[in-house]
């Protein structure tokens, strides 16, 4: 454990910071699940409007440094490959 004042204080932002990033990468987990769930489904028009909840979300993760701006980019262009399957 941390004597310095700084240091403790470090460690409070450092933890909370930790909980946000894990909820958030688990929302943006959950939100390309339900799209793929949805191009099982074969429902174009949900899977459509969740494709564009997934990408915002990879955006914004890339944005905030979660993930890295490639990584992001890559899995839009997977999504988007599905999307473009089940609309062909």
């Amino acid at each position: 454990m941390a004597n310095i004042k700084s240091a403790l204080k470090r460690g409070k932002t450092s933890e909370k910071r930790r909980a946000q990033n894990a909820a958030f990468k688990s929302d943006l987990r959950s939100s390309i699940k339900s799209f793929e769930k949805q191009i099982e489904a074969k429902d174009v028009e949900a899977a459509k409007q969740s494709f564009l909840v997934a990408t915002k979300k990879l955006d914004k993760a890339s944005n905030k440094g979660l993930l890295h701006k490639n990584a992001a980019n890559r899995q839009k262009s997977r999504l988007q490959q599905q999307l473009n399957g089940v609309t062909a």
